[in-house]
């Protein structure tokens, strides 16, 4: 299921297709994320299988006591354990929400930079659960198809702005991702919401793109649009959902818009939905310049910034306390 403004776009003809169906393909591309932000997308070629076996062994981890959790505390950008309390997504807005009403591993590039200031802010160690050791397999079987994915996005985009397929792809020689499972659980584990609370607020994505694998839920996933102000994502089980992040945003001028997005709590006439998401955060090499491009392909002409001084900015902005 897709909609008029959330496109479902099938990557095959942009992979092996002819000029004419990667030129509407593009086309495609290019007015969803003026409109909405996100698109649907199938004929990625990553195994259902793949992502069944992260779910079911994030699970374990979910569910294994508190203090052992706690072993693997980690702060907001960092490695390791997120637990209740620790982000307010809709602070990056400037609204004063309770916070997100979820749990995050979270694990990141860990391939050493050459800068060593560098490679201590983005290049940490992963810390893999000893308590389920199948996770980090499976996690690192997953980052490298999404590292593929995110390269072959950016060379359709370049090519959907009409310039060249490596005009975002060509800073992508070192980059960080941030990679987060998200569990939300019902309110057995959260307790009743508070009001205003989400299991994620709204908010945008800071950086480039967002790869998303997500399940079906009353308490999931909904975007904005001018047009239809919030409602719900449509989902296909086959298809990862993508959104522009704030810095691809200001790189484009504003012509493609960062996806607003929020996450609902736990629905009141299914009070233990519990649901679980798969998000690979893309970026470029640290130290790119980002700057917007000119009319009349971009509409605002932002400042050039550093990508990833942007970054941290963004990421401090939603870590409380």
């Amino acid at each position: 299921m897709s909609s008029a403004r959330v496109p479902t776009i099938d990557l095959g003809p942009w992979l092996g297709g002819g000029e004419p169906a990667r030129a509407a393909l593009a086309r495609t591309v290019d007015q969803a994320l003026q409109t909405a932000g996100f698109l649907l997308v199938t004929g990625h070629g990553v195994e259902p299988g793949l992502r069944a076996g992260i779910r079911s062994a994030a699970r374990e981890f979910f569910l294994l006591p508190v203090e052992v959790k706690q072993a693997y505390e980690a702060k907001v950008g960092g490695r390791g354990w997120l637990g209740p309390g620790a982000e307010a997504n809709g602070y990056a807005e400037g609204t004063e929400t309770p916070p997100d009403l979820k749990e995050s591993l979270t694990f990141a590039t860990d391939e050493p930079f050459e800068d060593p200031v560098v490679n201590a802010e983005w290049y940490a160690p992963n810390v893999w659960p000893a308590e389920v050791p199948a996770l980090r397999t499976l996690c690192r079987q997953y980052l490298a198809a999404m590292a593929a994915l995110e390269k072959e996005l950016l060379s359709l985009l370049g090519y959907a702005l009409g310039l060249e397929r490596d005009f975002f792809s060509r800073h992508m020689g070192h980059p960080t991702y941030g990679f987060n499972i998200n569990w939300y659980p019902g309110t057995e584990v959260t307790g009743e919401p508070l009001p205003g609370q989400f299991r994620i607020g709204p908010h945008t994505d800071f950086g480039t793109v967002t790869i998303l694998d997500r399940q079906a839920g009353k308490g999931g996933l909904q975007i904005f649009t001018d047009a239809g102000g919030w409602e719900d994502a449509p989902y296909d089980p086959e298809a990862f959902t993508i959104n522009v992040g704030d810095l691809l945003a200001r790189w484009t001028g504003d012509r493609w818009r960062s996806g607003r997005h929020r996450v609902l709590p736990p629905p009141l006439d299914a009070p233990a939905e519990e649901l679980m998401s798969l998000v690979y955060f893309g970026e470029c090499t640290p130290g790119t310049r980002v700057e917007s491009v000119p009319a009349p392909l971009g509409r605002v002409a932002y400042p050039p910034v550093d990508s990833h001084v942007y970054l941290r900015e963004r990421l401090d902005s939603i870590t409380i306390g």
